[in-house]
């Protein structure tokens, strides 16, 4: 998680001028325009401690891109309170930002309470806001990594922090990163089909005056930008003729929704003999974040891209297709068809994520990247390993682990293989976070069984019936999370299985193993747990999946369920989906991935453990092994894999769950408890 800390600088000797009413009108204004650019940002206040404000990123799911929002979200509150002046005072402030693994509580961020999230990068975040300089913005080496190439950085003295044992190397951030051309290293290794593929698809178009639009897919990493880069390099002339190419790249959450044009139609050395832009365009280059100039200049664009198309032969290549606003998405579709329509030379060159369902315009090829193969994955990290000093003998034991992955092979280059790199543990958090709550809970469940593991074993830790794995397995492995390992068996990708493992708690992971062998003891004929010495449960317990069996809905990255109140014992009232509540999500019937409450639940108690008190169970319901409740206690599923658990006054109940990154719980004697797996 990404964690945000921003202070006003001097504000002691401020506060000491202004009268009572003067101080108010200060903070309102000032926590206003902080919390209105946060939110924008998705991020999460966490408190407010005097005139700091704490933020996290993360909180409720992960794109990959946490730290980079809030470095952006950084620098727009030092732009937003220069230019707003709250109460007419000139404000200076100070940003730290910090990345690391906190231990997060989801009821107290919902509820925007204080001590939603623990850890050592919270301190670290907080000392940073110290040492920043009155109107920066300074990030520790975690951040830096995190967000390198999408904002401008430079480095800062070493710091010595107190609390700190060693110094800390940071970095101030001065700025979104301009585009520039993108500097490869290694030989492009394992994509020869593709680019001959790409490349002949261009080479028809311009030499038959037919427009193409050709679209190179792959998931993130997968190499498609540096594909993209080799394809505008192999066709440089078609018939003696140079070709002229207009690259640019979509930033991820870019300031003006036609900025990327800039790079397509702003002059260039090989555009001699063109008339430089004028009147609208000019005023657009010179503002490209200005979206009414941009909406202005759109003619503008698309006429000067056809008229250097009728001088010569045009290649126009966008990265990032999918980050692109749905703007830059028709001006592309309308350059293409008016190109079509003029018999112009023109081939159109982007790449998108492997989920993407932009339909394109006629004639189009998709030009799907697979996961390189193990020879040539073995290769590309004897590069990689090479450039960086270390062993080329370590690639046979990284060759698994990168799973086919060019960017996952880059940062285990630089790491070691016992460990997580953190660039390829971002890649995997956002696949997993963009799955629902049945299909991570079956993902998490094959990754916990500690091999290759099969319906009934992952039907066997969920507490579910037989026949309802099968399908989401199936599922997981057309989408490249598990692959099949034998008639009826799936194994996790080996780092996926590694991240999977550091979101679970030990406490979930130890159940689930129980689970397995219970299983494996019922199938041999012999008395569950009498090989371990572990109790069977009696007749009427209930064995019930430690992820949860509610229903799950995904909403805007990642919603996560509203607490339960810890002082009312109705469950029917604490149903998600309660009007007026704010982030409540219905359980809505017949969604994809929904999971219908089982029949015969409702109203029935549940023994949740020894002398517990009976629960009263609503559809859907599902309570915790071993767990002790008291009579004001309710136990209730929420649309999310893993149930939220409210104690009531008397006593806490659910174990303590241990956290990475993306690993929730709460601490001892929290009213709410819940695991987001």
């Amino acid at each position: 998680m990404t964690v945000l800390f921003v202070d006003i600088v001097g504000s002691t000797r401020l506060v000491e001028q202004l009268d009572p009413e003067d101080v108010r009108a200060l903070q309102r204004a000032y926590f206003g325009t902080v919390a209105s650019v946060l939110r924008r940002w998705r991020g999460v206040v966490e408190k407010y401690v005097g005139d700091a404000v704490m933020a996290l990123f993360d909180a409720s799911g992960s794109d990959g891109l946490d730290a980079y929002r809030a470095v952006r979200a950084g620098l727009d509150i030092q732009a937003a309170l220069a230019r707003r002046r709250p109460a007419g005072i000139r404000l200076s402030v100070r940003v730290g930002v910090a990345t690391g693994e906190v231990l997060l509580d989801l009821a107290g961020v919902r509820d925007g309470g204080h001590g939603a999230a623990s850890g050592a990068v919270i301190t670290t975040a907080a000392r940073l806001q110290e040492h920043a300089p009155p109107g920066g913005v300074v990030v520790c080496p975690a951040t830096r990594d995190a967000v390198a190439g999408l904002v401008e950085q430079r480095p800062l003295a070493t710091l010595t922090l107190a609390g700190k044992t060693l110094p800390l190397d940071v970095w101030r951030v001065t700025g979104p990163a301009g585009s520039r051309p993108a500097r490869h290293r290694v030989p492009l290794v394992g994509r020869r089909r593709e680019l001959a593929s790409a490349a002949d698809e261009v080479t028809r178009a311009l030499r038959e005056r037919r427009p193409r639009w050709i679209s190179l897919v792959g998931p993130p990493g997968s190499g498609r930008s540096r594909l993209l880069h080799e394809v505008t390099r192999a066709v440089s002339s078609v018939d003696g003729v140079p070709v002229r190419r207009r690259v640019t790249a979509c930033p991820p959450y870019p300031c003006g929704e036609l900025a990327p044009l800039a790079d397509l139609v702003r002059p260039r050395p090989d555009a001699t003999g063109v008339d430089g832009p004028g009147g609208v365009l000019a005023a657009f280059l010179a503002a490209p974040d200005d979206d009414t100039a941009a909406q202005r200049a759109v003619v503008a664009c698309r006429e000067a891209l056809l008229g250097l198309a009728a001088e010569a032969p045009v290649v126009v290549a966008v990265d990032d297709l999918d980050r692109a606003a749905p703007a830059l998405r028709r001006f592309l579709h309308q350059l293409h068809v008016s190109a079509g329509e003029r018999g112009l030379p023109l081939a159109v060159v982007t790449t998108c994520g492997s989920g993407s369902a932009d339909p394109l315009p006629a004639p189009a090829r998709r030009i799907p990247l697979e996961p390189l193969g193990p020879l040539d994955t073995g290769r590309l990290l004897r590069h990689l390993l090479d450039r960086a000093g270390r062993p080329a003998a370590l690639a046979a034991r990284l060759v698994t682990l990168v799973g086919g992955n060019p960017a996952v092979a880059a940062a285990y280059a630089g790491a070691e293989p016992s460990g997580v790199p953190a660039a390829a543990r971002r890649l995997v958090d956002a696949r997993l976070d963009r799955l629902d709550g049945t299909h991570r809970a079956v993902l998490l469940a094959a990754a916990a069984s500690g091999g290759p593991a099969g319906a009934a074993a992952v039907e066997a830790m969920l507490g579910w019936p037989a026949g309802r794995a099968e399908p989401v397995l199936r599922a997981l492995a057309a989408a490249r999370l598990l692959h099949p390992v034998a008639a009826g068996r799936w194994a996790v990708d080996a780092l996926v299985a590694r991240v999977a493992a550091l979101r679970l708690s030990r406490a979930v992971r130890a159940d689930f193993a129980r689970r397995l062998r219970a299983a494996k003891d019922t199938a041999a004929g012999r008395v569950p747990g009498a090989a371990t010495g572990v109790p069977s449960r009696g007749a009427g317990e209930r064995e019930v999946c430690p992820l949860g069996a509610g229903r799950s809905r995904r909403s805007g990255g990642g919603a996560r369920p509203a607490p339960v109140p810890p002082d009312r014992t109705d469950a029917c009232d604490t149903v998600p989906g309660q009007p007026g509540r704010a982030g409540a999500l219905p359980a809505e019937p017949g969604r994809a991935g929904a999971l219908p409450a089982e029949p015969g639940r409702a109203g029935q108690p549940v023994r949740a453990g020894p002398a517990a008190a009976a629960t009263r169970i609503v559809p859907g319901v599902t309570a915790w092994p071993g767990q002790r409740s008291s009579p004001s206690s309710v136990v209730a599923a929420w649309p999310d894999p893993s149930p939220v658990v409210t104690a009531g006054r008397e006593r806490r109940i659910g174990p303590p769950w241990r956290v990475g990154r993306n690993r929730r719980r709460t601490e001892p004697g929290g009213h709410a408890l819940g695991l987001a797996a």
